[in-house]
């Protein structure tokens, strides 16, 4: 992913709510979210070049999501070769039945294997935030409305603000379409946009919450809403062209 936004209410009928737009390169393969075969709780997309996903939800109410970072290099040099894809971290917790804080003290120690990322991983009770490009250490998020793009988690990029005010107009008139929320395709004017040391074309182009060029673009859209008693989740599938090719639509129930 690499614009989110979300509502953590713990104390409420509908403790989670998220939406966030993946951006990807169109030749990198994919699967569309569904049940795992291997990991029967698991809902979510699937890289397949890396085997690992961008967000997901288990059916009883674990939920994952990450952002990549291009503000800063690497603190720590890693050879290629011992990298690890981002898209793990988001696996890995899902596929575990480890407290969010006790999963993300152990990331910590191995974060320079990862490229720059934001994870935000929880369950009905908790929520917690680890940005591996800054120094704050696994965060406990209180009740509020977040978003999230490229830098850190609320850093106040046009995409994020406007993420953030979507999802909270959402909120007050919900309706069926909510993994199309982030859906605006203008860019932003360069005097707004963070300098992220990419050049002034790719900085235009990737300001806006839903990218359309040939080679990379926004490819998914998801809208996740965790309530006490149930699960929904939504995704849509774009091609090249910004047009949407498939819709998932999947109601989780405890087992």
């Amino acid at each position: 992913m690499c614009l989110i936004s979300f509502q953590w209410q713990p104390n409420s009928q509908t403790p989670l709510v998220m939406v966030g737009n993946r951006d990807e390169f169109h030749a990198r393969p994919a699967r569309a979210s569904q049940f795992w075969p291997d990991i029967p709780q698991l809902f979510a997309g699937q890289d397949l070049e890396a085997g690992g996903t961008w967000m997901g939800v288990t059916s009883d109410g674990r939920f994952a999501a990450l952002t990549n970072v291009r503000l800063l290099p690497a603190p720590v040099e890693v050879n290629d070769a011992d990298k690890i894809s981002r898209g793990q971290l988001v696996l890995d917790y899902l596929s575990s039945q480890q407290l969010p804080s006790h999963y993300l003290e152990a990331i910590v120690k191995k974060a320079h294997f990862y490229e720059g990322f934001n994870l935000v991983v929880g369950n009905r009770e908790e929520c917690w935030y680890l940005g591996n490009r800054n120094q704050l250490g696994p965060q406990a998020l209180q009740p509020g409305l977040y978003g999230l793009s490229n830098a850190q988690l609320n850093s106040p990029w046009p995409k994020t603000l406007y993420a953030k005010q979507a999802l909270q107009n959402w909120l007050k008139q919900p309706d069926a379409q909510l993994y199309n929320l982030l859906k605006r395709r203008e860019t932003y004017e360069q005097h707004l946009l963070p300098n992220t040391g990419i050049g002034e074309p790719f900085e235009t182009l990737l300001s806006a919450p839903f990218i359309i060029s040939p080679n990379y673009g926004t490819r998914a859209c998801s809208g996740l809403q965790i309530h006490q008693s149930s699960i929904q989740w939504q995704e849509g599938i774009f091609n090249p062209q910004g047009e949407l090719e498939q819709l998932v639509e999947q109601t989780l129930l405890p087992s």
